[in-house]
């Protein structure tokens, strides 16, 4: 078997000793390449080089960026049963991909895992995620593996890359911090959204709209955040989106997120599961974000699922 490394040393649980182990130990069963990445984007031309150069396997590590990178590097030429497996061996802060998907957040055990399902054989289909956006000067067509959504989130997303691009560590608390001035700051001027889903009316006045393509939505820590706890990765899409911002029906759907483990109600909230896709336009420019990575504004974006268009070994 033809393996192929891609390494972010960026990320935030990455080290040069945990990379070498990784390698000595995937050196002992199959034929193994590695890359560094050092640019945006590196991850992803490196997996669409291994999927022209015929590699049986592409291992990621690094956070879930860098996974989604992987991902769309993998599938830059479209969906087919000949791509290579995916594995994925956690090295940022959240690491929801790998957490989803039940592998060990740890690089170690996450390690003897991968070098299991090698030796064995084992791995699974999942669906993904596409998006498809418009507006704003900017157009993406992007796949995501776990979540993507548009106004508040995004937001956060935003500020915490200004943050970290000045040096600040990407933390729970630096995400909890930046989700507090971002929610006060677009209370001035909240998006207007419009929101479609197969088989049912638009919906108007729409103020965020979450996207899931598997449960949790994210990780607070080790808490796992549970927007739409039926999302799995053998359905579709799951949409948690919310009428109104007030800070009591915020407050409220935080803290039912925190203290439980999901399925919140309310006469605010528009819930769907296992949807073949959710459109979402907006007059104004918002905010883009899939896996935890900017795309910018946009004013129109589809998110569409792709059932089965995945194989990780696991």
């Amino acid at each position: 078997m033809r393996a192929l490394l891609v390494v972010n040393p960026q990320a935030t649980a990455t080290t040069p000793a945990g990379r070498d182990v990784l390698a000595h130990a995937l050196a002992s069963e199959v034929k193994l390449d590695v890359v560094e990445t050092d640019y945006r984007g590196h991850a992803a031309d490196a997996a669409a080089r291994a999927v022209v150069d015929g590699y049986d396997l592409v291992v990621a590590h690094g956070g879930d960026g860098t996974v989604n990178e992987v991902v769309n590097g993998v599938l830059r030429g479209g969906a087919r049963p000949d791509l290579p497996l995916l594995g994925v061996v956690p090295g940022g802060s959240a690491n929801v991909f790998a957490g989803a998907l039940g592998l060990p957040r740890d690089p170690v055990e996450a390690t003897y895992r991968l070098l299991q399902a090698i030796e064995h054989g084992t791995s699974r289909r999942v669906s993904l995620g596409k998006v498809a956006s418009a507006g704003a000067g900017h157009d993406h067509d992007r796949w995501f593996t776990f979540n993507a959504g548009v106004g508040w989130d995004a937001d956060v997303v935003a500020g915490v890359e200004h943050q970290r691009a000045k040096g600040r560590q990407a933390s729970p608390g630096l995400y909890a911090r930046t989700a507090l001035t971002s929610y006060f700051n677009q209370r001035h001027a909240p998006a207007s959204l419009t929101v479609q889903v197969p088989g049912e009316p638009a919906f108007e006045d729409v103020r965020l709209a979450f996207v899931s393509n598997t449960d949790p939505w994210t990780y607070l820590g080790d808490k796992a955040i549970r927007l739409n706890p039926s999302t799995s990765f053998d359905g579709g899409l799951g949409l948690f989106a919310l009428h109104g911002m007030g800070l009591p029906t915020v407050l409220r759907y935080v803290a039912h997120l925190l203290a439980t483990d999901g399925n919140p109600k309310g006469a605010n909230l528009l819930r769907r599961d296992d949807v073949e896709y959710v459109r979402v336009t907006s007059r104004e420019a918002v905010n883009l974000q899939v896996d935890g990575d900017l795309l910018g504004p946009c004013t129109e974006v589809e998110f569409t699922s792709a059932p089965g268009a995945l194989t990780v070994a696991v």
